[in-house]
C-alpha cells in the first residue's frame, strides 16, 4: 500500500509517495486533486496475481529447444 503526503518546499508542493518524490506543483488543491485521482485508479484497477507467486513451474518444454 501506497502512502501519499504533501509537503511545500519553498514556494512549490511536492507529492511524495512512500517518502519518494513523484509530483511538484504551485498549488496545494492540485496535489490534492492528482493524488485522489491517482488513488482512485489504482483502485479501479483489477487485482491480478502476478505469474511468480502461487504458480507452479511448467512442465512443458520450450519448443525452441532441441531434445
Amino acid at each position: 500500500m501506497t502512502i501519499y503526503s504533501i509537503v511545500r518546499i519553498g514556494s512549490e508542493y511536492v507529492v511524495l509517495a512512500d517518502q519518494q518524490r513523484v509530483l511538484k506543483t504551485a498549488s496545494r488543491r492540485k496535489a490534492a486533486r492528482l493524488v485522489t485521482d491517482a488513488a482512485e485508479l489504482l483502485d479501479a484497477q483489477p487485482v491480478s496475481p502476478s505469474p511468480q507467486t502461487g504458480a507452479e513451474p511448467s512442465t512443458e518444454r520450450d519448443p525452441s529447444e532441441i531434445p
